[in-house]
């Protein structure tokens, strides 16, 4: 297989882009580094797009690998063919592969390896060839001593070698998966459900497999992991059975022989072939609804992770709860911990003036700007609470609720031990709901990607691929973004690329002995951080109030000199790009002709774009021309909802058949997608994204279940 040529038609790129790629990540070179930095090897593909492609070329590489085990296995058993090894080099899929494996692979005790072990292999061979009478032929093998008592002994031995072949025969195999996956039907019956009756709309359910979506595989799966269900795939057995001995049996060959041989094919089928493949088109279907919720959870994952920070703000956390009170955490506007307390202003306690004393005093004292409240427990009454109190104070204060997700997993992690020893989990708790608020990539980056709440059935997926998927996203966000070098912690910089945790926390601990980083250079100092690891990472890595005002933008320093020859040939200097006075250098790019500047500089046209965005906006934060969240002083109850009503939200998360819309109740709303545009769209992520700002219409609403519908399509235009 030509990987190179193979990748090149999938993924529809130029032939020498994914040569440069594929040599680009043979070299060690990370994925953000080769798309931000190397995008006149790529075509400026972009870091998804690259993610993609190494995924699809490792995979390759190892069916590849694969292929290899299996010639030399193959041939070590002297069994090589010309037919086989073209079986191998046609393989696509590492399923494939082990179909053409399957007949040479080493098999505990079957039926059929009993009757070889009995010396019936030539009798099976007489039978398939079906040029004589097989009873006859039987005769022979009639041997007490070899455990072959009769004639029908010696034919039932034979039918079984022959169900074997057949059940081995991997061209009949991968025709039998596409029938089944084209043709056969999902069914499924109820055996048992929980008290929720989560599985009571799957009593007697049954779907065409290909029109069956992934989330109701995931979803059948589970319930038949909690032995809830019991799952099948109907097939027509009659033309199955015909498939199997459609190849075996010849037109002018002994009916006696076709006769034993359909005998042994309906067996084969029933007893060996229709269970593995039955496995193997469920194994397909999962895979494939476990890549789609993967892809699902990225791409929820991503914009949560690149929500606008409120910046320049201090902020109070709430941690709601009931009987252990409301935990506060104040923290100034660079995350530090200034104050802590506790409060109880919702039942058993109920103790709502002593709660507004301990607020008002702490809002006073450390000039609180905006009051950050977990979406947890008692966060309604909390709320409340809040927004009545905001009425009172003297200082403009606003508020936001906040996705508590893995908050308390975090605050019992290690991580946060080590990062607040001298707090309780529940107060760190409280600090990270205020930290969220202010920067919501370097709080979230410390969590368990699982535990943060946008996926769908992502505790049903392969472990070690979903993490691979979800620590992508987090490189990709960590590093589009930027990090400060001298304030970033271990948990952001181990994500920078390049990094690695134990690189990240060598860098902590230069920073805590030799004090602020001055430039970039300086990691070369850092123990472990040698010149490859350097230039996979200096890039991404900020450093605010830096001698050289390069150090505090995306350009890398094997570009600095490059950079220095663009100012310059249009009269600027780096007091210029330190006062922002560079917003005419584009234009004067353009007129003096962007392909001559590129080559005067020694940049590529896609290196000079970013040059010159970087240099005119130095310490730029993409998250900024983000809408920026939403802060309240008052709220809505769903008691003061109605049908018709319309709301402004702010979408929570996107799965498979709609979105859930936080419309500033305590239960979200859930806009179906048939509800989302008057077009035709495949997926709601196709309009949607999290943390989207929307406008919707309530078109149902059952207060008592805490069930609110929702539609955007039907909200009226203006304008």
């Amino acid at each position: 297989m030509n990987i190179s040529k193979q990748l090149t038609e999938e993924f529809s790129l130029r032939a020498d882009h994914v040569e440069n790629i594929l040599k680009l990540l043979d070299e060690g070179n990370t994925i953000p580094f080769i798309a931000r930095y190397r995008k006149e090897l790529t075509g400026a593909i972009d870091d998804q797009v690259l993610r993609s492609l190494n995924d699809r070329y490792e995979y390759l590489k190892n069916l590849e690998k694969r292929k290899q085990e299996v010639s030399e296995a193959i041939a070590g058993q002297e069994k090589m063919t010309d037919e086989i090894a073209a079986a191998i080099e046609a393989a696509q899929t590492m399923t494939e592969i082990e179909d053409v494996y399957r007949p040479f692979k080493q098999k505990k005790k079957t039926r059929a390896s009993v009757a070889i072990s009995k010396g019936l292999s030539p009798l099976a061979d007489f039978i398939l060839a079906q040029q004589g009478d097989p009873y006859a032929e039987a005769e022979k093998f009639v041997n007490a001593e070899n455990g072959v008592a009769d004639v029908r002994e010696a034919i039932g031995g034979a039918k079984d070698i022959i169900a074997e072949i057949i059940s081995d025969n991997a061209e009949l195999r991968k025709k039998l998966r596409q029938l089944l996956e084209n043709h056969g039907e999902i069914q499924v019956k109820l055996i048992k459900d929980d008290e929720r009756g989560t599985y009571a709309m799957y009593s007697g359910y049954s779907e065409l497999i290909p029109e069956i979506k992934n989330h109701r595989i995931l979803a059948i799966n589970r319930g038949e992991k909690e032995e809830c269900l019991k799952v099948s795939i109907d097939f027509n057995p009659d033309l199955a059975k015909r498939v199997c001995v459609a190849g075996y049996i010849k037109a002018e060959g002994n009916a006696e022989c076709a006769a034993l041989i359909a005998e042994a094919a309906d067996d084969g089928y029933d007893r060996l072939i229709k269970p593995s493949v039955e496995r193997e088109v469920r194994a397909i279907l999962t895979d494939k609804a476990g890549e789609q919720a993967i892809k699902m959870f990225e791409l929820n994952l991503r914009p949560l992770l690149l929500q606008p920070p409120v910046k320049g703000k201090v902020t109070l956390g709430l941690d709601p709860g009931y009987r252990t009170g409301c935990k506060v955490a104040v923290v100034d506007e660079t995350g530090k911990v200034l104050d802590t307390s506790v409060i109880y202003p919702v039942p058993p306690k109920n103790d709502i003036e002593g709660s507004k004393k301990i607020l008002s005093a702490l809002i006073e004292k450390h000039n609180v700007d905006v009051i950050s409240i977990g979406n947890g427990t008692a966060s309604k009454e909390t709320e409340i609470f809040v927004a009545e109190l905001l009425k009172e104070v003297k200082r403009p204060v606003s508020y936001a609720v906040v996705n508590e997700a893995g908050a308390s997993v975090y605050s019992a992690s290690p991580l946060a031990v080590e990062e607040f020893p001298d707090y309780d989990l529940t107060l760190r708790s409280a600090i990270s709901i205020a930290r969220r608020l202010q920067d919501p990539l370097s709080e979230l980056i410390k969590i368990d990607p699982k535990s943060i709440g946008v996926g769908q059935y992502q505790h049903d997926m392969e472990s070690k691929r979903l993490d691979a998927a979800l620590n992508g996203v987090l490189e990709d966000c960590v590093n589009s973004v930027g990090v400060d070098l001298n304030t970033a912690s271990v948990s952001l910089l181990k994500f920078v690329a390049g990094l690695n945790a134990g690189i990240a926390k060598n860098i902590v601990g230069y920073r805590e002995k030799n004090g602020k980083f001055k430039s970039r250079s300086q990691l070369l100092k850092v123990p472990k951080l040698g010149a490859k690891t350097y230039e996979q990472c200096a890039g991404f890595l900020r450093i605010p109030g830096a001698d050289n005002i390069m150090d505090n933008t995306a350009v890398h320093p094997e570009s600095y000199s490059k950079a220095e020859k663009l100012l310059q040939l249009f009269g600027y200097t780096a007091e210029d790009v330190k006062a922002g006075n560079l917003y005419g250098l584009e234009g004067k790019v353009k007129v003096y002709g962007a392909d001559k500047v590129a080559k005067y500089c020694g940049l590529d046209a896609a290196t000079l774009k970013d040059v010159i965005t970087e240099l005119s906006k130095p310490g730029r934060d993409i998250r900024d021309s983000l809408p920026a969240r939403q802060l309240r002083r008052d709220i809505l109850g769903i008691e003061d909802l109605y049908v018709g009503m319309e709301v402004e939200g702010v979408v929570r998360n996107v799965i498979d058949f709609g979105a859930f819309v936080d419309i500033g109740v305590h239960q979200d709303g859930l806009v179906h997608i048939s509800e989302i545009t008057e077009r035709y769209i495949r997926h709601p992520s196709d309009v949607l994204k999290v943390g989207q700002q929307v406008k919707a219409v309530i078109i149902s609403l059952d207060k008592k279940k805490m069930r609110i519908g929702l539609s955007i399509k039907r909200v009226k235009k203006t304008g």
